[in-house]
């Protein structure tokens, strides 16, 4: 073995080694030949059990103690291992003000990395956005990173971020001092607007409310709420790439994720290598709220549900009826007769509110809302949700609590009403979204809404004209943004085009209850090359239903920069009410259907 050979195993050179020992018959003393293979035999064990324990307790220290704390800012994107050390993260400290920087203000960006497993063809990052807003890219990449992996390539690195003011990413958007007044005003909730004769009065009080109320908090905490708009967003994004050290930007982008994957490419078009546009929001609506059309699909999702309800039969539709037009009509009895007579559950149930055991009352404005959720995912939710409207027919609102329960988990045990316990002072969290930085970014990127109470009356009605499923929840979008005086002091209103360096994919269901076909048609004419890609299923984003077609198209255009044709439809692997089963060693089909028991895009709390 020559020097450099010893040098590259980290050996030193041959003058290094220590003599050799000498052969066995000049060594009397030396152990019988089985004995010595028995204490090796020992030693390797010793520090194999060692190495394992070291393993486990390193294990344990990094999923029970890591904490986002640990990770010191810095205005480079300085990696550390993260998550058990499968990802990585970084706090990557901005300015707040893009427009005059200071070091006064700043931002604290949380960022975490899936690195990519095949490097001899690596293809450099991807960014995510889960949608929203107020969704934490953090926690999206963290819980379904693996997955999207599959669906673009292990040759790419995955990376995701949490937006200003949400989860690990300081300053934090909040309104309350504990999580106990928070849900103290949840309990004050007033229904959805149409629940009763003056429902709206009460609900347009409430939104002014607490939009005074945040401001009024937040007033004495930091500056973030006049710097949360999506232009910062993009901005911030770029900086992302310059750190990364990137021309170009690769983008797979859900919902709300699609106004920040538009407004970048309107922004640098230059900047564009591949977007995919998935779930789309109008642009110009969102910007300028001249025409309404995100409920243009809704009562099409809901239709199908009449429709593939009676395609499944009752032995797999608990609200089955002969025709769909009968179960359309069975579950408008059932509402009216829960708006007369809400279902009671009386205490003793398994369901306690605020760590207190109280009965509780079904109302029409909970079922109401439930329909709007169970909108967003047909394929996982339909089934569930017969299953809650038979039950409620006969008076039982058991079932309706489990389904509620699964789709709005807590952060953490509920906190019992009598606390006077406040919440800690701010640090970066893990958190799946951030419900109070929702209103907050949205209303950020629209005109001041400051309309009367009969304004906003005749604007519900039209929602519900347009959609008399789920019109009048959906109202509550914008009613959000009543009250807001804090306006940003940048905001890109526009115009929502450019020829981009590579052609953005847009990415819709034919039916998507708040982000309509129309929607993704509107986006891509101002984007020359764009191609939209129809999937034939209903729900929000393509991942609501697993199409291993789809998921083809994405990979290709990520992979090899290739585009469907114009008009190519993809149809789902699976339809609502059909149990969702991959077979043999599919590792799409696999990631397909883990995608599709996640949120993305979904906001989890529709009323304020």
């Amino acid at each position: 073995m020559t020097d450099q050979e010893m040098k590259q195993l980290g050996l030193g050179s041959k003058a290094t080694l220590p003599p050799m020992a000498p052969p066995e018959s000049q060594n009397r003393q030396r152990w019988p030949r089985w004995r010595h293979h028995v204490a090796k035999i020992v030693v390797l064990a010793l520090l194999t059990i060692s190495f394992a324990f070291y393993q486990n307790s390193r294990h344990y220290k990094s999923a029970q103690e890591w904490k986002w704390e640990m990770i010191r800012p810095s205005r480079d994107l300085l990696w550390h291992p993260c998550y058990d050390g499968i990802y990585d993260c970084a706090r990557l400290d901005l300015p707040m003000d893009w427009l005059e920087p200071s070091d006064d203000e700043r931002v604290i960006l949380a960022i975490i990395r899936l690195r990519a497993t095949q490097r001899r063809d690596y293809r450099g990052p991807v960014i995510i956005n889960p949608g929203g807003p107020g969704e934490s890219g953090v926690f999206a990449l963290k819980d379904h990173g693996v997955n999207l992996h599959t669906i673009i390539g292990r040759n790419y690195d995955l990376i995701s971020f949490d937006p200003r003011g949400i989860g690990a990413t300081l300053p934090r958007i909040r309104c309350w001092d504990s999580s106990v007044q928070r849900q103290l005003w949840d309990l004050q909730d007033v229904g959805v607007i149409d629940a009763h004769p003056g429902t709206i009065y009460d609900v347009y009080a409430r939104a002014t409310a607490f939009s005074q109320t945040c401001e009024a908090y937040m007033a004495g905490k930091s500056n973030i709420l006049h710097y949360v708009g999506t232009a910062s967003h993009a901005r911030d994004m770029l900086e992302i790439l310059r750190k990364l050290g990137q021309e170009k930007l690769k983008y797979w982008g859900f919902s709300y994720g699609t106004i920040l994957g538009g407004v970048f490419a309107a922004m640098y078009p230059d900047k564009v290598e591949r977007l995919v546009s998935d779930g789309n929001v109008d642009l110009r609506e969102w910007h300028y709220q001249t025409y309404i059309n995100f409920p243009r699909d809704m009562d099409k999702v809901m239709s199908a549900f009449y429709d593939f309800c009676h395609q499944a039969g009752p032995e797999v539709c608990d609200f089955y009826a002969e025709t769909p037009q009968l179960i359309e009509q069975r579950h408008e009895n059932l509402m009216e007769k829960i708006r007369k007579q809400p279902v009671l559950i009386t205490a003793g149930g398994p369901f306690p509110v605020a760590g207190l055991n109280v009965p509780q009352l079904i109302t029409w404005s909970h079922v109401r809302r439930l329909t709007s959720a169970a909108l967003y995912r047909p394929i996982l939710l339909f089934k569930k949700y017969a299953t809650v409207l038979a039950a409620l027919e006969s008076g039982d609102g058991r079932p309706f609590y489990t389904m509620t329960n699964s789709l709005y988990q807590p952060e953490g045990p509920a906190a019992s009403i009598c606390t006077t316990e406040a919440t800690p002072p701010e640090a970066p969290r893990l958190e799946g979204g951030n419900n109070e930085a929702f209103p907050a970014i949205m209303c950020s990127d629209l005109p001041p809404m400051n309309g009367t109470v009969e304004e906003f009356t005749d604007f519900a009605k039209r929602l519900g004209d347009i959609s008399k499923s789920a019109g009048d929840v959906n109202a509550l979008f914008r009613l959000a943004c009543i009250g807001r005086t804090i306006r940003p002091k940048w905001r890109f209103d526009g115009p929502f085009e450019g020829n981009t360096s590579f052609p953005i994919l847009y990415v819709n269901n034919i039916a998507d209850n708040v982000a309509p076909l129309v929607s993704a048609t509107n986006n891509s004419q101002g984007f020359p090359g764009s191609v939209i890609l129809v999937q034939n299923s209903y729900g929000h984003t393509s991942l609501s239903a697993p199409s291993t077609c789809t998921a083809g198209y994405i990979h290709n255009y990520f992979q090899y920069g290739q585009l469907p044709k114009p008009g190519t439809t993809c149809d789902p692997d699976y339809l609502p009410f059909q149990e969702i089963s991959p077979t043999g060693e599919d590792e799409v089909a696999r990631a397909l259907e883990e995608l599709t028991k996640t949120s993305w895009g979904f906001t989890s709390k529709l009323y304020i």
